[in-house]
């Protein structure tokens, strides 16, 4: 039996403290992007946002990248015919294959494909496709709620899955998550977008522990607010959610829901490049020093200071017994 765990508004402050020096650092001058030559990464919903950012700093960075969409076959996505042509102008190494990240078949098709371009294992996998709409979670019923979690936390794990088996055969590899601040702090109006991104955080940080033996690294990326499409798309995905809701339940939320119709403010003027130049920075890390965790944002401060408390207390748990091997090999 552990020790009764001493978890409390004093280690929330101290883990602030403690990482004060690591958000004013971050805030300090971009390096130069590090050279990803060799490294083949797979991404999923690189139509926009991260993963189209992503897809184009990596492969201008060396990278064989494998930009993943939806409905490819429904016709040219011009989203799909930018990339290409970029990668055409540029001489890049970049190709799109269809994966509906819901969609078990096309995940094992698409990850074959991906695997075939590279000729063997990937390197890395990011996952990055998701939805964010916003309301009180008494609104969504069971088909909308399941939606979110379908993509944003299944379509992860069925990922992972089809990746793991070549990854671990060649006894190296990387998953990294895109996961949000909301993954860490509760906010109304975003419990269901947030409810995906917590068990994003367990289920991968679980991952890590059981993949670090065989020499397969997880990092989970937390960014804050950025200006992507995430804001259109999930004030879009807001007036779905209104227009199926019945009224008393609306009328019931009349004052949440004028805040959550102010939500989606655009991400400010903070730059979306960030979170592809952070991501790049954990990928060109040796195998095993990789960190668990990473924050993004210019104010990266309650997540740091919750990461903190909350290694802490993984370290209280599991930096004993049959656990501490797996533990110490996570890079915290």
């Amino acid at each position: 039996m552990t020790d009764r765990l001493d978890v409390n508004r004093r280690m929330v402050l101290a883990g602030a403290a403690a990482v004060a020096a690591t958000s004013a650092a971050r805030a300090a001058d971009t390096p130069a992007a590090p050279d990803l030559s060799g490294k083949s990464v797979l991404i999923t919903g690189a139509s926009s946002g991260f993963g189209r950012l992503s897809a184009l700093h990596f492969a201008r960075s060396g990278a064989n990248v494998i930009a993943s969409m939806r409905n490819l076959k429904k016709g040219r996505r011009p989203e799909a015919a930018e990339l290409l042509d970029i990668a055409s102008a540029e001489k890049l190494t970049l190709n799109i294959v269809e994966i509906d990240v819901t969609r078990d078949a096309e995940v094992r098709s698409g990850v074959a494909q991906a695997e075939t371009i590279a000729g063997g294992a990937l390197d890395v996998l990011l996952n990055n496709a998701g939805i964010g709409g916003a309301g009180p979670v008494e609104l969504y019923d069971h088909a909308e709620a399941m939606r979110h979690f379908d993509v944003n936390l299944f379509g992860y794990q069925r990922m992972a899955r089809a990746v793991l088996p070549r990854m671990r055969a060649k006894g190296q590899g990387l998953l990294a998550q895109v996961s949000s601040q909301l993954g860490r702090v509760v906010l109304p109006n975003v419990g269901v977008y947030c409810s995906t991104k917590f068990a994003v955080e367990a289920m991968f940080e679980a991952m890590a522990y059981e993949l670090a033996p065989i020499g397969v690294d997880v990092t989970i990326i937390q960014p804050g607010g950025y200006p992507t499409r995430i804001w259109e798309n999930g004030a879009r995905y807001l007036d779905d959610l209104l227009a199926s809701a019945d009224a008393e339940r609306k009328a019931a939320y009349d004052g949440h829901l004028k805040l959550a119709q102010g939500f989606f403010g655009g991400g400010g003027s903070t730059d979306p490049m960030d979170v592809p130049r952070a991501i790049a920075d954990v990928i060109a890390l040796p195998p095993g020093k990789r960190p668990l965790r990473r924050p993004v944002h210019p104010n990266t401060g309650a997540t740091d200071a919750l990461n903190a408390a909350h290694a802490q207390v993984q370290a209280s748990v599991m930096g004993r017994g049959a656990y501490k091997t797996w533990h110490d090999a996570v890079v915290d």
